[in-house]
């Protein structure tokens, strides 16, 4: 349990399974493991009680930088809360192979990459350079589910 120590100590919680929004069926699994290997469905960040959170809008326009980077480090802690539902041990993540982030930004917003960093950063910093090392790639949409800001999915290996 070093991770979910770490995250204690960082202040950070995770949080609970997702609450869809009233009316809405989501007819997959946010966590799939096959083969050593766990594809992470795209996560968004989610408030205390699991519900989606804010704010929601464009990056660029309604949204800042910083705030994109703060929502993008939300949705590390909501892909952490799902993986360990799955695997019941955050340990079991033995690398983090990859990142696809994806934000909902104005159509002049170039600065993706500082937005999915709040995930990246979160990442690195609780499973080290080694573990934590990822591919990544960080696009610009023109919408996402919800009017989120950021959606990041991943493919992490287990053991």
């Amino acid at each position: 349990m070093r991770i979910e120590g770490k995250l204690a100590e960082m202040g950070l919680a995770l949080p609970p399974p997702v609450k869809a929004p009233s009316g809405l069926k989501l007819p997959f699994s946010f966590v799939r493991v096959h083969g050593g290997i766990a594809y992470v469905s795209g996560h968004g960040p989610q408030n205390a009680d699991g519900s989606v959170a804010g704010p929601f809008g464009k990056v660029g326009a309604d949204i800042s930088v910083d705030q994109g980077y703060e929502l993008a480090k939300a949705v590390a802690l909501s892909m952490l809360g799902s993986l360990q539902r799955e695997l019941g041990d955050l340990d079991r993540v033995s690398a983090w192979l990859r990142l696809f982030g994806m934000v909902n930004c104005a159509p002049d917003f170039s600065r993706q990459p500082a937005v999915i960093n709040g995930c990246s950063d979160l990442i690195l910093e609780l499973y080290g350079a080694k573990a934590g090392a990822h591919a990544r790639s960080a696009v610009g949409m023109a919408s996402l589910p919800f009017n989120m800001a950021v959606e990041i999915e991943a493919t992490v290996a287990v053991h």
